[in-house]
């Protein structure tokens, strides 16, 4: 290591450790003995006759430097002080330093001048050479260093040469600039690429902006570093996987639901607005003039809103022969009949249902009615029931219980409509009397071959004479019928039932036969002469 470093003053001769002891030689006072440090240590009390030296002639000692500047770097040695030049002094042994080999021990200068001399003063005599005088080797005063015994500051070490004022290293100063340097280089670069990586932006949050310092690389990092969670309905712009740049914006809005009804009609919408006046702008809505559940100015909040919208229509009214059109934002057909100045009365009423919702275009008459009731009695038929019995020949019915007729009360409105009379209309009805059922048998009984006596005869043209030939067929009386004109005493006689124009043709033939058998063709004294013709 060199004189210069570990001192704080650099390129100058230091001081000797003993600048305030008065210079050697003075009358009365011995010559002290000087420590020798070595290695930078500590003086620990050695004199200059414990340390091996060997003589050396005399060289002239260097100036002593003024207290408390030292030299400056790269400036001339300071001029020797008057009347030292031929002051002589002992070789000294320099010690040896870490890492620098022992050599021979280089001249030493006087002490400098004392605290308390004047700058610029004459240094004092150096003291007279003597057998046992010893050479001191200054020491550097660097930090750290402790002051040898007495207060006085360690001796500087010297340069191996001797007879030569130390001077500055140059390789040992590069060593210092150079490390320093780096690091200040590597400092600059650090700061650099810091000031570099931060980023100045402007994040509004629903509407709300604000100015931050961010080191993201992107809009998500940026988010997550905010703790702004995003959903896929929100709104991120630029998009999240977007890189950040300085000075730039990034908008967040929060997607909202909205339970929207426009005009009767409901859905279920998100939006990023967060008023209802931009929700009907973001999808469409027509609201001038509309009627709005919420005002336009209304917030949506994030939990969402549930929001009605009636627009303007156009609606035609047809009433009293005149047409009137309107435009409205009624929720009903009658309410829009009220904002056109039309009074329903009575029985008035409308072509589609008041309760309606008026669409747009639409073209509604209003009917005026007026009417009456009418109640009217109306007769109620009755059922027939057929019963088979065996006791009858087949093809013979016998009403057994004639039916009766009910009657009801029917109540009737009587309309106009806009002066013309319309369909009576049934709006009531009450049971007067309930219908009786007729009750009819049926025979089932298989019919005579023949009636022996009167077979061959012309049974055919005796039934067209007296009936036309038709079974059912009674005379203007009612006292006879049938194909025969029997009266019902002589039928039920013969063994029929009922009336004999309710029986067969077949069984009225039987019977007429059987008549025959009894009394001859005197029961038909008009037409019993055709029996026998051919």
């Amino acid at each position: 290591m060199s004189d210069t470093q570990g001192s704080h003053r650099r390129g100058g001769p230091v001081p000797g450790p003993y600048e305030d002891q008065p210079a050697a030689g003075a009358p009365g006072e011995p010559e002290p003995a000087v420590p020798a440090p070595r290695g930078g240590r500590r003086a620990r009390g050695r004199t200059a006759a414990d340390a091996p030296a060997a003589y050396a002639p005399p060289a002239p000692p260097a100036p002593p430097a003024p207290r408390g500047t030292g030299r400056r770097r790269g400036g001339a040695d300071p001029a020797p002080a008057p009347g030292t030049e031929d002051a002589p002094t002992l070789p000294g042994t320099a010690p040896a330093g870490p890492g620098r080999r022992r050599g021979p021990a280089a001249e030493t200068a006087p002490p400098a001048a004392g605290s308390g001399r004047r700058r610029g003063a004459p240094a004092e005599a150096a003291p007279t050479a003597t057998a046992t005088a010893t050479a001191t080797v200054p020491a550097p005063a660097g930090p750290g260093r402790r002051r040898a015994p007495g207060g006085r500051r360690a001796a500087p070490r010297t340069g191996p040469t001797p007879g030569t004022a130390p001077t500055a290293a140059p390789g040992g100063t590069w060593r210092r600039i150079i490390p320093q340097a780096l690091v200040v280089a590597f400092l600059a670069g650090g700061t650099t690429a810091f000031v570099a990586a931060d980023k100045s932006v402007r994040l509004t949050v629903d509407g709300v902006p604000r100015t931050l310092h961010t080191f993201a690389g992107g809009v998500d990092e940026l988010l997550a570093a905010e703790g702004l969670g995003v959903g896929p309905h929100d709104l991120v712009a630029p998009a999240p996987g977007a890189p950040i740049e300085d000075g730039e914006e990034i908008v967040v809005r929060y997607g909202r639901p909205l339970r929207l009804t426009v005009d009767g009609q409901q859905r279920q919408v998100w939006t990023t607005a967060r008023t209802v006046d931009g929700a009907l702008r973001q999808f469409g809505v027509r609201a001038e003039g509309a009627y709005l559940s919420a005002p336009r100015t209304a917030p949506v909040p994030r939990a969402g809103l549930v929001l009605s919208v009636r627009t303007e229509r156009s609606v035609t009214f047809m009433a009293d022969g005149h047409e009137r059109t309107i435009r409205t934002n009624a929720a009903t057909v009658a309410e829009a009949l009220g904002q056109a100045g039309i009074t329903l009365q009575g029985q008035d009423s409308t072509s589609v249902p008041p309760g309606s919702f008026p669409r747009d275009g639409q073209t509604v008459t209003v009917l005026r009615i007026t009417g009456t009731r009418e109640v009217r009695e109306e007769r109620i038929p009755y059922a027939t029931e057929r019963v088979k019995d065996d006791g009858l020949f087949a093809g013979t019915e016998v009403v057994e219980r004639a039916g009766r007729p009910g009657a009801r009360r029917v109540t009737y409105s009587l309309r106009t409509v806009n002066g013309v009379r319309q369909q009576p209309r049934r709006v009531a009805e009450e049971t007067v009397r309930e219908p009786v059922t007729q009750l009819v048998k049926v025979g089932t009984k298989p019919l005579p071959s023949s009636v022996s006596g009167a077979d061959g005869l012309n049974w055919a043209a005796l039934a067209q004479c007296e009936s036309g030939g038709r079974p059912s067929a009674t005379d203007p009386s009612g006292t006879y019928g049938g194909l025969y004109q029997f009266d019902v005493r002589t039928w039920q006689g013969l063994g029929g039932s009922g009336r004999p124009q309710d029986a067969s043709g077949s069984e009225q033939t039987y019977r007429a036969k059987k008549l025959y058998v009894q009394r001859g063709a005197s029961p038909w004294p008009h037409c019993g002469r055709r029996l026998t013709r051919g």
